[in-house]
């Protein structure tokens, strides 16, 4: 009976708590599903020009964080997400974005739901995003 190798394709990024790997003392890395949930929470909350080198890099979301919240500014803020991960990210394919108000914590909470490349599993992401002034 013959095997068939198929490569298997694998992302990694490194873990920006920069952890220590106890085998190899090398920083530790996210692979697959985790560095891709890494990745899209950092393009979300990266500001435009903050990156050096690539200001075009980031979202929008907290200049609009700031303006007075309503269902059109909900969708424009599930709009502002959605291309932004299009944009950026191609690794994923993206199904929905929810945003929802978090009085208590002063942000609001934006849930991403998406399938990686090739897969089948639905992914979901949930994260905080708060006004820091």
């Amino acid at each position: 009976m013959a095997t068939i190798n198929r490569k298997v394709r694998q992302f990694s990024d490194l873990n920006l708590a920069f952890t220590k790997n106890p085998v190899s003392a090398d920083v530790t890395k996210k692979y697959d599903e985790e560095a891709i949930k890494a990745s899209l929470r950092n393009l979300i909350l990266t500001k435009n020009y903050e990156r050096p080198f690539h200001p075009e890099i980031g979202c929008q979301i907290y200049y609009l964080m700031f303006e007075n919240y309503d269902p059109i500014m909900k969708r424009v803020m599930e709009q502002t997400i959605k291309n932004t991960i299009a944009k950026f990210e191609p690794r994923v394919n993206l199904e929905n974005v929810q945003i929802n108000t978090n009085e208590d914590a002063n942000g609001v909470e934006v849930t991403i739901e998406f399938r990686i490349i090739n897969t089948i599993d639905p992914i979901k992401l949930t994260t905080l995003i708060s006004r820091v002034r």
